[in-house]
């Protein structure tokens, strides 16, 4: 039980990344806070946990709308008394787009949903963090922010945000017992992936010609799984890793080297 009697909040938990990280969490003695802006997914996932003998309650946000994040803190501070861990999780992908191709509006949405979403969470998070002497704070990033893809200009600009401002907050409230660390997956099976290649593709050949090139691209030769992500997010999480803050875990078989 490495996160025994811990309370974490975890956006975008009603699927992928989100929910296996939930899942787990709860196996190692959490209570979790399951968040997400699809209601029936995170209902879902908590009432996994809660049949399983856990403890967890759901929250709907939008974890770019101001409101929803002050009240999603809100609501799990009532229920919890405390945040232990936060894990912004929430994410978008993107279609492939030559940049001559890519929308404003598109990219404005990328920004919005994988780095604002970040910058609100931590700013309502951290008063709450430094008042009960500590915690941690883990942010999904992307490989891409190290190793960029043609096509992905608004993702990886996105992603390489968040690994800077993961460093630039880490430093900041270091001094408060609050360790910030990053992920960088590797792309995941995930139904955010096959979005991503379904919406650039036309046909189910390209389809699948496009997630071969992902593969190829991976050293270790398969791409990441959610529960890949979720082990890492688990050290990064436990005390194991007291000594750890700014830090970005490369979770990509190799593709970073």
């Amino acid at each position: 039980m490495r996160l025994q009697g811990k309370i974490a909040l975890i956006t975008g938990s009603g699927s992928g990344i989100g929910k296996a990280t939930a899942l787990l969490f709860a196996q190692h003695g959490a209570k979790i806070c399951v968040t997400d802006i699809n209601l029936k997914g995170a209902e879902e996932t908590a009432s996994a946990i809660n049949a399983n003998g856990g403890d967890a309650i759901c929250i709907e946000a939008d974890v770019t709308n101001t409101e929803h994040v002050q009240r999603m803190i809100q609501e799990a501070v009532k229920k919890y008394q405390r945040i232990d861990i936060l894990f912004n999780n929430a994410g978008m992908s993107s279609p492939l787009f030559q940049i001559e191709e890519l929308d404003e509006a598109h990219w404005d949405k990328i920004m919005s949903v994988n780095v604002k979403s970040i910058f609100l969470a931590c700013k309502y998070t951290v008063p709450v963090m430094k008042k009960q002497g500590g915690g941690v704070i883990i942010n999904t990033g992307s490989i891409i922010a190290v190793r960029p893809r043609p096509r992905q200009s608004a993702y990886l600009a996105s992603k390489a945000a968040v690994v800077n401002l993961t460093k630039g907050i880490a430093l900041e409230t270091a001094p408060y017992q609050i360790r910030v660390n990053c992920i960088n997956p590797v792309a995941a099976e995930t139904p955010l992936l096959e979005k991503i290649l379904r919406d650039s593709t036309s046909q189910e050949a390209d389809y699948e010609k496009e997630k071969e090139k992902y593969v190829a691209s991976v050293p270790i030769g398969r791409l990441a799984t959610a529960e890949d992500v979720a082990y890492a997010a688990l050290y990064l999480a436990s005390d194991e890793a007291s000594m750890l803050t700014g830090t970005c875990i490369n979770v990509d078989g190799g593709r970073g080297v």
